[in-house]
């Protein structure tokens, strides 16, 4: 089974949660082909998330917050620290006060 590129998965993800009414933008993109991704989920209260994707126990891969639910300057530390040494890294910023970021939907893991 072929992988999908990132720049495909952005794409897909960034239409999925426009069609929620989500705002998403992305303020870095990084390897069209396989770069990593960051999703900034900010709460527009001055907290934030930060979710990565990891290998499960399963092996497959899964969202996971970290840090969760902190003063955005942080998140926002923690993103230029990593692009400070991975700039194929995308980045995406989602603004949703309640929280959605549709990352656990089936589909969004890989």
């Amino acid at each position: 089974m072929s992988r999908l590129t990132t720049e495909f998965w952005i794409g897909a993800y960034l239409a999925q949660l426009r069609t929620e009414g989500i705002p998403a933008y992305l303020p870095h993109r990084g390897d069209p082909q396989a770069g990593a991704v960051l999703v900034k989920l900010a709460f527009m209260n001055g907290k934030a998330s930060l979710f990565t994707r990891h290998y499960g126990p399963d092996g497959h891969l899964v969202w996971h917050a970290e840090p969760e639910n902190r003063p955005e300057p942080e998140i926002d530390d923690a993103i230029r620290r990593r692009l400070g040494y991975d700039r194929d890294l995308w980045v995406v910023e989602i603004e949703d006060p309640g929280g959605r970021h549709l990352l656990d939907r089936p589909g969004l893991e890989d």
